[in-house]
C-alpha cells in the first residue's frame, strides 16, 4: 500500500474524521456505487444501520448528519460547511432525501437510520451497512464499510483502505528502511517522500497542494480565534481561543513561556472549530486536528526565516510518519484509543518541528519515537459523545509534547536512543488491542461516565 500526503492530510469538515468524513464519504461511495451500477433511478427508500462505535457515539460525532449529507451527493472536502446543517434540516423537516442529488426518496429517521448500539461487525468497530430497496419493499443492493480512522474507509471484501497505485522510487515500510533509504541516498526525509509524490504529480502539484493544506489549517485557525460563543451540543462549553487571543494580543509579556500559551491557542481555536463542525484538516485525524497545525503554526511564528519551503518540508516529514502508523498500527481511536489520534500526531508534530530545526533524519525519527512513548495507553472517552471534553484541551498538551519531543532530539540529542520508533508503534499496537472497549470511543468508561454533575 502507498499512501501519499495527501491520503494524511485531507480537507473535511468537524467533528470526526472517523465519525463524521469516514461515514460521509461511504455513504457517497454507496450512492456511486448504485448510479455505476443502473440501480440509483429504481431506489425508492435506502436504510443506514450503524454499529459499534459509530453507533455509541454516532449522534454526539454527528455521524447521523454526515451519512445524510452523504446520501445527498455530498463529499467532505467540498460540502459547504456554513450550510450543512440547513440541508440536514430540510431532510428531516420534509422526510424527503435526494439521493445523490437526483433521485427523491422518502426518508423516515426512527426506521431508515438505525443505531445498533449492542452489536459490533468484526472488523472493525467502526461499521455501517447500507441497504437500498425498490418502492415495492424489494431488497436491491448492500454494501457494508468500515470507518477505520483518518477519514480512511474500507468496503467489505477490500484489503486495505486509501493507497495509490505503485511503484514509488523509495518504498518502505517501516522507519528502519525510511533511515535506511536516507543513508543509502542521502536524502532527507522530506525529499524522499517528495520524490514518491512526484510518481502521481508534478513536484509543482504536490507544493500548491501542501500550500492549500496550510491555507486551510491557518484559516480554521484564525476563525478559530476570532469565534466565541458556546459550542453545540449540550455540553454548554465555552469558546475559549478568541479570548485567549485578545488576551496574548493586548499584553506584553516577560514570561519565557508566554510561547507554549500560543501553541495552546493555536490548538485550541483548532478544534473548536472542529467540534462546532467548521472546516478542518484530518491530520491525521479530526479529533486530533490541532496538533499539528499548532506546532506549524509556532515554527511560522516564532521561527526567525522560517519559510514556505520549509512549512512544506515540516508536513512532508510528519507525513512520512504517519504512514507508518497507518501501515503498522491505527489512526482510530475505536481501535486504540486516543494514543491512535493525539498520540500519532504529536509524533508527526514532532518529526516535522525537527525536520525545520535542522535535525538529521536519525534526529527526526528519535523526535517521532518521544512524541508517542509519552502518550502510550491514552485513552478516549469523550464525555457525552462529543469531540470537546477532554479531546479540545488534549490537542493542547499534544502539541507541546510534540515542541518538547523536538527539542529535546534536536538540540540535546544526537539521534541515538535505545528505543526506535518502530518498536514504539508496534507498542502502540499491543497497547491498543490489550486496552478495554470503553475506553476506545464508546463513552462506556473513563471522563465519560465518572464525572461530577455539577
Amino acid at each position: 500500500m502507498n499512501l501519499s500526503v495527501f491520503d494524511l492530510f485531507k480537507v473535511g469538515i468537524g467533528p470526526s474524521s472517523s465519525h463524521t468524513v469516514g461515514p460521509m464519504v461511504a455513504a457517497f461511495r454507496f450512492v456511486s456505487a448504485l448510479r455505476e451500477s443502473a440501480i440509483l433511478p429504481t431506489v425508492g427508500r435506502v436504510v443506514t444501520d450503524l454499529y459499534g462505535s459509530l453507533a455509541l457515539t454516532g449522534r454526539g460525532h454527528a455521524t447521523d448528519k454526515a451519512v445524510l449529507l452523504g446520501l445527498s451527493g455530498e463529499k467532505p472536502d467540498t460540502v459547504d460547511a456554513d450550510a450543512a446543517d440547513a440541508l440536514v434540516d430540510v431532510i428531516r423537516g420534509t422526510e424527503k432525501l435526494r439521493l445523490g442529488g437526483e433521485v427523491i426518496v422518502p426518508f423516515r429517521e426512527a426506521d431508515d437510520l438505525l443505531f445498533h448500539e449492542t452489536e459490533t461487525l468484526p472488523f472493525h468497530p467502526n461499521g455501517v451497512r447500507f441497504t437500498a430497496y425498490a418502492a415495492s419493499g424489494e431488497e436491491l443492493f448492500q454494501e457494508t464499510y468500515y470507518s477505520v480512522g483518518g477519514g480512511f474507509v474500507v468496503r467489505e471484501g477490500e484489503e486495505t483502505a486509501g493507497g495509490r497505485p505503485g511503484p514509488v522510487p523509495h518504498p518502505f515500510t517501516s522507519a528502519a528502511e525510511l533511515l535506511a533509504i536516507g543513508r543509502r541516498t542521502g536524502l532527507a526525509i522530506a525529499d524522499i517522500i517528495a520524490e514518491n509524490e512526484a510518481t502521481w504529480r508534478p513536484p509543482h502539484e504536490t507544493d500548491a497542494g501542501l500550500d492549500h493544506i496550510w491555507g486551510v489549517m491557518d484559516q480554521c485557525m484564525a476563525r478559530g480565534m476570532a469565534t466565541g460563543g458556546t459550542l453545540p451540543g449540550g455540553l454548554g462549553v465555552k469558546r475559549r481561543a478568541h479570548n485567549l487571543h485578545r488576551q496574548l494580543t493586548a499584553t506584553a509579556t516577560v514570561d519565557p513561556l508566554a510561547v507554549f500559551d500560543w501553541v495552546s491557542l493555536f490548538a485550541l481555536a483548532v478544534n473548536e472549530e472542529n467540534a462546532a463542525g467548521g472546516r478542518v484538516v484530518t491530520a491525521p485525524t479530526n479529533g486530533a486536528a490541532g496538533v499539528i497545525p499548532a506546532v506549524l503554526a509556532y515554527y511560522y511564528r516564532f521561527y526567525p526565516g522560517a519559510t514556505a519551503e520549509n512549512g512544506r518540508r515540516f508536513l512532508l516529514t510528519a507525513a512520512a510518519v504517519g504512514m507508518l502508523y497507518k501501515r503498522n498500527a491505527s489512526l482510530s481511536a475505536a481501535e486504540v484509543g486516543c494514543q491512535g489520534e493525539v498520540g500519532v500526531a504529536c509524533s508527526m508534530a514532532a518529526a516535522g518541528l525537527a525536520a525545520v530545526m535542522g535535525g538529521t533524519n536519525a534526529q527526526i525519527e528519535n523526535a517521532a519515537e518521544i512524541g508517542m512513548e509519552h502518550n502510550l495507553g491514552l485513552t478516549c472517552d469523550p464525555v457525552g459523545g462529543l469531540v470537546q471534553v477532554p479531546c479540545i484541551e488534549r490537542n493542547t498538551m499534544g502539541a507541546v509534547k510534540a515542541v518538547n519531543a523536538a527539542r529535546l532530539a534536536v538540540l540535546h540529542g544526537d539521534g541515538t536512543h535505545r528505543i526506535s520508533l518502530d518498536h514504539v508503534i508496534e507498542t502502540m499496537r499491543r497497547t491498543g488491542a490489550d486496552m478495554q472497549v470503553q475506553y476506545k470511543e464508546t463513552s462506556l468508561g473513563g471522563l465519560a461516565v465518572n464525572r461530577v454533575e455539577c
